[in-house]
């Protein structure tokens, strides 16, 4: 699914076997000694310090903080477990306040592939007093951050781009996205097969043992919500507080998750115009939403014609779409002003005025046009590739990119665009897990939800039946508790945090004025 950040605070967002199918119906702490899994789930870890060398800051601050760093060691394929090995990185940031303990809290920010070491020291920061009563798991999921990570050696962080304008967009990216498969098959072939969400909420439910707990409470945002619905599917009875933030459609999650989000995008855009028409003293993009609308096409058509030049990069008619995407996708009133100093910057570019991006601008450029990046995109791909089948020709996306791009222009060749999964090199070795269960859990979402849409969430809501889902009602948002800055959203989700009960119905916020 989309990734809920693939550039910190800038981006964010996707055949069975015997031995898998008696992990997903084992209740007990540990699985019988015949499935071969004893030994991990039995491991005694060793806590240490979290710091890596000098320039690890992460680590340094969770040191700081008084958390501990340990390595749990998994199969790397679970119907193998005799076979071999990796290990998965964990900090644990204690309770503070021992006598009220409530249990570990597992994290995970997203992605997929976002690493989650860091991630219990800005969670304590929004959880309030009952913070105080868990221990905060980070964990970096298997194949990425410091869990044996891997990296194909892209040119970019990530895969997603427009089609572009005609025929000849639309083959230059499938030439690209095919590079990008060939160098993850060439580095990484052997170890490709395992990279998917089941054996992820299998090491998690190794982590769970390693911990001493025979339930874990879980908060998870975009993908992680995905990862943690499947965990509860996986492993019955093995959580205690769900928190899963900006939930998808489980069903529809895959190469193709983004396809549906258009008609949000769409009405985000128009938002955001709105709101930049209002401002036109301050960005000169337009005095009405009609007239930002047509400085939008403006600068689309100029890209389609020659590459924008914005500092040292060049911005071309297959990424000028992608960042209207991300740019959108809030409506805080910050955002908003960030993203439309971006659009001032590429309507100059588009009239070849010579301009230097912005902070903001500058950080997405170079996420997604540096290859120092890869390490980012590579485990995403791999994961969302290993999940689910990809169509493998063409012309199946050349068809849905013209059907797409009558009814969404901008947006439609970002969503129905071809992607590395089509070229990747064996198909998945298990079919993707079906969620359906009574598992208890709280789905926040917002209505305006322009990644992982609120009908996904609702999508969710549905398929976990003991879940009850809080709404933030007229906002355009992705990742809410904790980071949007809605105090209704954050109290009632700390309140489930303390209590362990859900409310009676579901529950619904409203925007800050």
């Amino acid at each position: 699914m989309t990734t809920k950040k693939p550039h910190p605070r800038l981006l964010r967002r996707l055949s069975a076997s015997a031995a898998a199918l008696v992990m997903s119906a084992s209740c007990s702490a540990a699985p019988a000694a015949a499935d071969g899994l004893a030994s991990y789930y039995d491991q005694r870890v060793t806590w240490t310090d979290c710091r890596q060398g000098a320039d690890d800051e992460t680590g340094a601050a969770l040191d700081q903080a008084s958390a501990r760093c340990a390595q749990v060691t998994v199969p790397l394929d679970y119907t193998r477990p005799a076979g071999r090995t990796i290990e998965i990185a964990v900090s644990r940031l204690p309770a503070t306040d021992r006598s009220r303990r409530i249990g570990a809290l597992v994290l995970n920010q997203g992605g997929p592939a976002e690493p989650t070491l860091g991630m219990p020291l800005g969670t304590r920061a929004h959880m309030g007093e009952v913070g105080a009563r868990y221990d905060l798991i980070g964990v970096d999921p298997r194949f990425v951050g410091r869990s044996a990570p891997i990296d194909c050696g892209w040119p970019t962080g990530i895969w997603v781009r427009s089609a572009g304008t005609d025929r000849t967009g639309f083959d230059r990216q499938t030439a690209f996205q095919k590079d990008l498969a060939e160098r993850c098959a060439s580095r990484h072939g052997d170890v490709l097969p395992y990279a998917t969400t089941r054996n992820t909420a299998r090491d998690m439910d190794v982590v769970r043992s390693a911990l001493g707990e025979r339930r874990i409470s879980y908060l998870g945002y975009s993908y992680g919500a995905y990862l943690g619905a499947v965990y509860t599917q996986m492993f019955p009875g093995r959580t205690d507080r769900v928190v899963l933030d900006s939930a998808g459609d489980p069903q529809r999650y895959g190469p193709r998750l983004l396809q549906g989000s258009e008609p949000a995008l769409d009405r985000a855009l128009n938002a955001w115009a709105s709101w930049a028409a209002e401002r036109h003293d301050d960005y000169g993009l337009g005095t009405s939403r009609k007239a930002v609308l047509a400085t939008v096409r403006q600068i689309v058509e100029a890209a389609a014609d020659r590459p924008l030049r914005v500092g040292s990069y060049e911005v071309d008619e297959h990424l000028v779409p992608y960042v209207f995407s991300k740019g959108v996708g809030s409506d805080r009133e910050e955002a908003r002003a960030s993203f439309s100093d971006t659009v001032k910057v590429l309507d100059e570019a588009a009239r070849r005025i010579t301009v230097t991006p912005g902070p903001e601008l500058e950080g997405l450029l170079q996420f997604v046009l540096d290859g120092a990046s890869s390490h980012y995109g590579s485990p995403a791909a791999a994961i969302i590739c290993g999940d689910v089948a990809a169509p493998r020709d063409p012309e199946v996306y050349w068809n849905d990119i013209q059907r797409d791009r009558d009814r969404h222009p901008l947006f439609g060749p970002i969503t129905a665009n071809i992607a590395p999964c089509a070229f990747w090199p064996e198909p998945p070795r298990e079919t993707p897990t079906e969620i359906a269960n009574d598992a208890e859990a709280l789905i926040v979402s917002t209505t305006g939800d322009t990644a992982t849409t609120y009908r996904g969430s609702l999508a969710t809501h549905r398929a976990l039946t003991g879940s009850r889902l809080l709404t933030l009602a007229g906002t355009i948002a992705h990742g809410v508790y904790g980071e949007y800055g809605n105090a209704c959203v954050d109290a009632k989700v700390n309140a489930y945090l303390e209590s362990g009960r859900l409310p009676a119905e579901n529950p619904t916020c409203r925007n800050r004025p």
